[in-house]
């Protein structure tokens, strides 16, 4: 499971998610439920949760199941053991209406999950040496101002990770956010309203071994950008360039390894421009994002290529060239100097490319 995305599926959205779950599948992703949303019962609840189930598991998927007591009576199972048997899920998260004894029991036998966030130190000891695979999956909070923060998120992953729990966790969506409140479904708060891609990225950073989409899937842009990174190591910068430097869409850069805390700077950028007469041209403030390029009165230094992490006044001798959009930001406090970074085209501006393309 390791840095594997997964996706949530409820019932009630299931039907409108499945075209699209078909086309997002890679190896090795899980899927998020839960089994005890009493707003989704009705008589044909049981059948149609049997059968979401036989479908993701046709197409690969692993499920964890979110399930209570008042699951068991709903499914009319006898144990934990055999309402995961009933609908072929991989493992079970742990929710109210079960005692120790019951959850130790189960983990001897059978995958499973507790809830992250509340667990005390005692139970995750007594659950990390006598069970199989364990997990603690964070909740995920639909209410802003709601979210972890990242203080007390790193002191409990700490904890786990030093009893040996699998942790995951959740990152919004960037297509149909989950109602009510419909303003992402994140575990971290500051997670809340920036891209699914660049959440990802943060979590790792956190040795989270899954990330899961609170709000049930991502646009395929975005999961482009995850299985991308996760084939080659080499992160997706989504950029809008000045015209005359869109030739850097597609290129692929090295971060210097001696580059200081408020800009990154590309290591073959100088080599490339050297041939170029850069002249001073939108020599404008540089904020945070701003992609920008000395001009040819940096002398020696024209034509390297900088990302800023922290804002820096104009200069007369740099160039604003190009900007990364505010909900990738996060992903410039979580690239690591030394890392190889490739520009592309926004999402909006590929839609823009992809029209203009077909009215050639």
């Amino acid at each position: 499971m390791i840095n594997s995305i997964g996706y949530s599926v409820f019932l009630s959205t299931f039907k409108n998610q499945k075209e699209q779950l078909s086309s997002l599948y890679k190896e090795g992703n899980f899927i998020f439920t839960s089994f005890h949303i009493s707003e989704e019962y009705d008589n044909t609840y049981i059948q149609r949760a049997k059968d979401m189930c036989t479908y993701l598991n046709t197409w690969g998927y692993r499920i964890i199941a979110d399930v209570s007591i008042n699951t068991l009576k709903l499914f009319h199972a006898g144990s934990l053991l055999e309402l995961a048997k009933m609908l072929n899920v991989s493992i079970l998260r742990i929710d109210y209406g079960f005692s120790e004894d019951e959850i130790l029991k189960l983990a001897k036998e059978f995958p499973v999950c507790i809830n992250a966030s509340t667990v005390t130190s005692d139970f995750a000891e007594k659950l990390s040496s006598n069970s199989l695979d364990i997990y603690a999956m964070h909740n995920y909070y639909p209410r802003p101002e709601t979210g972890l923060d990242e203080e007390q998120f790193q002191i409990r992953n700490k904890m786990l990770l030093s009893k040996g729990f699998k942790l995951l966790a959740f990152i919004p969506g960037d297509a149909d956010k989950r109602g009510p409140i419909y303003e992402g479904l994140p575990t971290l708060e500051s997670h809340r309203y920036i891209a699914p891609y660049a959440a990802f990225i943060s979590l790792l950073s956190y040795n989270i071994d899954g990330v899961f989409i609170g709000d049930g899937i991502i646009s395929q842009f975005q999961a482009n950008m995850i299985s991308q990174y996760q084939n080659s190591n080499i992160y997706t910068l989504p950029v809008i360039f000045e015209k005359e430097y869109e030739y850097l869409y597609s290129k692929e850069f090295t971060i210097r390894t001696d580059s200081p805390r408020w800009l990154k700077r590309l290591q073959e950028s100088r080599v490339n421009g050297a041939n170029q007469d850069i002249l001073p041209n939108h020599c404008t403030e540089r904020t945070t994002g701003s992609i920008t390029i000395d001009n040819n009165r940096y002398q020696r230094y024209s034509g390297e290529i900088q990302i800023i992490v922290e804002n820096l006044p104009a200069d007369e001798r740099v160039n604003v060239i190009g900007q990364l959009p505010k909900e990738y930001h996060l992903l410039l406090k979580n690239i690591m100097n030394g890392s190889k970074i490739r520009f592309v085209k926004t999402m909006e501006e590929s839609k823009m490319f992809q029209k203009e393309q077909e009215h050639q």
